[in-house]
């Protein structure tokens, strides 16, 4: 049916229905409307940051909560999938309105992070309580885009789109800088996970207060239409009379699942890859290949995100000033291609914190300039199609982004099987290594030696006991030889034994030492039996007398562990490299994909084709007044 007048005209409402009742019946001031999109922007950066908390303390989730790397990537690829048809559900704003859908997001995922998910003690329940964040972030995905754009006209959408996109590269900041900020150099409990998650989700509540007590939403008549400049305030409030609701969204998937649309939003999600990839792993990525702590990881990241940062609002600006949007996107995709590649093929090698940090800069930098221009021409797209189909749109968008991260995310475990033993072993090994360094080396580059030192550990110990002993016997071979022909000592005629008291110091030194002698006659002779490895072996008593003292617990794991983490080492940067080659082919399918969107490759044409609007908008004003 269409809508009158009176449809648009304000109802009265009850003191709490504020609470819900969220539609703007006229279009509103800038000073409103940049309210408006100042908290969609806010609940924007809010929600990414609940969602990618996770991946500042992932190493310390995967230890804590007995997580295989799989396992954890598994979770991370089913809670998007499950976003996927979060977003399809938000599609549906487009009937029943944006603003409700992200104040009840807030409150939601508020709870979630602040309480429930700190309180997980497995995998399993972790893994759920994170679907459930997915699934209302897949509707955020959706819906506060949907909000930028229904209060941004076209010139400017690139601006208003910067703004947003800030979201998930401030909430990826935000991550980063807390846990830079707040994680000790060296983390003694694992469960101090749950820090980050409680102080993101109290941050989520508050941001949630602010949404239910701020946000509002244009009524359909007026959403519905398209808005190129400020100048078609009029207009758009005019033909807001006669629109026909139902109408413009009947069919709505039918009407934009389009190539112009659903190969765009195929091609930045596969350019997005490297920054999905970012998000969820170059915390484990930068420790587990470079030997990063988790805390400079997470410094790195504010390089990373930071950049990003300014890119999207920085290119949003003039993309809008020159009125074009494609070759910010050909500039943007083309050098974080090339900034891809250089990243890659520091694997392997030993960069210098700040050779990482400007190389993540750069390609961040980039990859946001291409981002911010390719969400104002896709929101353009749409409208082309149908404005009041806004939603829908990014409601596929949305969809095939989550599927891509989805199946992106299930190939990684198999292109990529070496971080579980680095991550669950690594650190360990790598302690045990560096403290006792010089022991292992020794007993690395001298097994027979050590093997030897084992078999006759005990006439070793002998050895040692029997010193004294032993070298008098070694000193009167003939004697001794002599006195071993007596199995009975008293049997011994006493001129051999006054002897042999001189031979061994004479006096009660010399009988004392006889009589050990007779006493540890068999651990003697067990010494001088092995006197020749014994000799092989005596060169390295101080090394050996080191290795001793290294407890026993550290060899047994070594041996169950060392060889593993040394395999996963040794694979790791070569199978990290062929997933950024992944990455780098998305940027270049993103690339082919860019003509298909609507808009001027140069200022001057963009120039000319609102010149022509304005010129419409005028003639229908003028026809409205007659």
């Amino acid at each position: 049916m269409s809508a009158t007048a009176t449809d648009l005209a304000p109802s009265p409402r009850g003191r709490a229905e504020w609470l819900w009742r969220r539609q703007l019946d006229t279009y509103p001031s800038t000073g409103r409307r940049v309210l408006y999109l100042a908290i969609t922007v806010l609940a924007t950066v809010t929600l990414y940051y609940e969602l990618y908390v996770g991946g500042a303390v992932a190493t310390l989730l995967l230890t804590n909560l007995h997580m295989s790397f799989a396992f954890y990537v598994v979770i991370l690829a089913f809670g998007n999938l499950i976003g996927a048809f979060g977003s399809l559900f938000a599609g549906l704003s487009d009937r029943w309105g944006r603003a409700n859908l992200v104040v009840g997001g807030l409150l939601l995922t508020g709870v979630f992070t602040a309480f429930i998910i700190p309180a997980a003690t497995s995998k399993w329940v972790f893994g759920i309580e994170f679907f459930v964040v997915g699934l209302i972030e897949g509707v955020c995905l959706v819906a506060t885009p949907a909000l930028i754009r229904d209060f941004s006209p076209q010139v400017g959408r690139a601006t208003a789109m910067g703004f947003w996109t800030t979201g998930p590269v401030l909430g990826s900041l935000i991550v980063a800088v807390v846990g830079s900020a707040t994680i000790p150099a060296v983390v003694h409990d694992p469960r101090f996970w749950t820090h980050e998650f409680r102080i993101c989700g109290i941050v989520g509540l508050i941001v949630f207060v602010i949404a239910l007590v701020g946000l509002r939403e244009l009524a359909p008549q007026l959403r519905d239409q398209l808005m190129v400049t400020m100048r078609d305030r009029a207009l758009i409030e005019a033909r807001a009379k006669g629109i026909d609701v139902e109408a413009a969204l009947r069919h709505p998937f039918r009407q934009l699942l389009k190539p112009d649309v659903v190969i765009s939003a195929f091609a930045v999600s596969v350019m997005l890859l490297i920054y999905y990839t970012a998000v969820g792993f170059s915390v484990i990525y930068l420790t587990t290949v470079f030997g990063f702590s988790v805390k400079d990881a997470n410094g790195l990241g504010n390089w990373n995100w930071g950049f990003n940062l300014i890119a999207v609002v920085l290119i949003g600006v003039i993309s809008d000033r020159f009125r074009v949007r494609k070759p910010f996107m050909v500039i943007g995709a083309v050098v974080a291609a090339v900034m891809t590649v250089i990243y890659l093929l520091q694997a392997g090698h030993h960069p210098s914190y700040y050779t990482l940090a400007i190389i993540l800069a750069l390609g961040a930098f980039f990859l946001g300039v291409a981002y911010a221009p390719w969400m104002a021409s896709f929101t353009e797209s749409v409208e082309a199609r149908n404005p009041a189909l806004t939603a829908t749109g990014l409601a596929i968008w949305g969809w095939i982004l989550r599927i891509v991260v989805f199946i992106s995310f299930l190939i990684i475990p198999v292109m990529i099987n070496s971080v579980t033993p680095l991550i669950n072993y690594g650190s360990t090994v790598s302690a045990y290594a560096t403290q006792y360094k010089s022991e292992i080396a020794f007993a690395q580059s001298h097994p027979q030696i050590v093997a030897t030192a084992t078999t006759y550990k005990t006439q070793l110990a002998n050895a040692q006991k029997f010193a004294p002993e032993l070298a008098v016997i070694q000193a009167n071979p003939a004697l001794f030889a002599k006195l071993a022909t007596y199995p009975n000592p008293a049997a011994i005629p006493p001129k051999l034994a006054a002897q042999a008291v001189a031979a061994a110091g004479g006096g009660a030194k010399g009988t004392g030492i006889l009589t050990t002698i007779a006493a540890n006659g068999a651990a003697i002779r067990g010494v001088i039996a092995v006197a020749p490895k014994l000799a092989a072996v005596a060169p390295y008593a101080a090394q050996l007398t080191a290795l001793s003292k290294v407890p026993p617990p550290v060899f047994t794991y070594l041996k169950a562990h060392g060889a593993a983490v040394q395999k996963a080492a040794a694979e790791s940067p070569g199978q990290w490299k062929s997933w950024y080659w992944v990455c780098v082919g998305g940027i270049i399918f993103f690339l082919a994909s860019i003509p298909l969107l609507r808009g001027r490759w140069k200022p001057s044409s963009a120039r000319r084709d609102e010149e022509e609007h304005e010129a419409m908008v005028e003639a229908e004003l003028a026809k409205l007044k007659t």
